[in-house]
């Protein structure tokens, strides 16, 4: 496939109720230096400001009723026009040249996937950082450096976004843990991946986000939504022959790994 330069990146921002942050957020990818953005906000019927919001901004706007955030982000992998495509939740920051960087990286070395550091907020054992920028092809290398099966938050990569429609990858609907199998399947399936230091994205703490919702509803939900995750997880891994690290292979390198990220940021 033949890339442009300055390749236009799609970024896509679910949005339910989220008239708090939903302008800074705008703000903080149109304050990127890489400029060649197209940013589309999928409204999943939200009861606020949000859509009067992201109708101020030159923004792509699509309305949904209420269906979850998996649908609003395949409604936004359906809708983009980007050669790549990143997913971005409404409440998380990104630094000025996240784009510019993950770009860079993919476009030096023509794979399908550039992985940024993460600063997680809610789990700092689980942020994670890169010295250098180095290129992963096996499928063990590329699990190990990203700790998929674990940690499977799609906002940390930049995809080609003809490789996901290759491989026909959407998120699976009406569920919670929804980002692991997407993720899981993404990293495996890439001819290879790209680390890129200086690339931060910061997962947000919030009180009142999805995962931090306190009741038993919600609780027993996010219970069922990950042992099928899970499940799931066991089953593609069986059926293509590899193990998962951290999963069922190499786990005391996993916890130790854990240790240092503790221990640097409780330092």
């Amino acid at each position: 496939m033949e890339i442009n330069a300055t390749p236009l990146v799609s970024v896509i921002v679910p949005v339910y109720n989220a008239e708090e942050y939903l302008a800074k957020c705008i703000e903080n990818i149109l304050q990127q230096t890489y400029k060649n953005i197209e940013i589309i906000v999928v409204d999943d019927g939200s009861t606020d400001h949000s859509a009067e919001i992201a109708e101020s901004y030159p923004v792509k706007l699509i309305k949904q009723e209420n269906l979850g955030v998996s649908v609003a982000r395949n409604a936004g992998i359906n809708a983009a026009n980007g050669q790549f495509l990143h997913f971005m939740d409404v409440d998380d920051v990104i630094n000025a040249e996240f784009y510019q960087k993950l770009v860079s990286a993919i476009l030096e070395t023509g794979v399908d996937i550039a992985c940024g550091e993460m600063i997680n907020q809610r789990q700092n054992n689980q942020s994670s950082y890169f010295k250098k920028i180095k290129v992963y092809r096996s499928i063990s290398d590329k699990l190990t450096v990203t700790y998929v099966g674990r940690i499977g938050y799609v906002w940390r990569y930049l995809f080609q976004t003809e490789f996901l429609k290759k491989h026909n990858l959407q998120f699976e609907e009406g569920r919670i843990v929804e980002d692991l199998m997407f993720s899981l399947c993404a990293v495996y399936f890439a001819n290879g991946l790209v680390v890129v230091p200086g690339a931060k994205y910061t997962y947000v703490h919030r009180e009142n986000s999805q995962l931090t919702i306190v009741g038993d509803k919600y609780q027993a939900k996010r219970d069922r939504d990950w042992q099928h995750a899970k499940a799931q997880r066991k089953a593609f891994s069986e059926k293509h022959g590899f193990k998962i690290p951290g999963v069922n292979t190499g786990k005391l390198r996993y916890l130790w790994w854990k240790i240092k990220k503790s221990k640097l940021f409780n330092s």
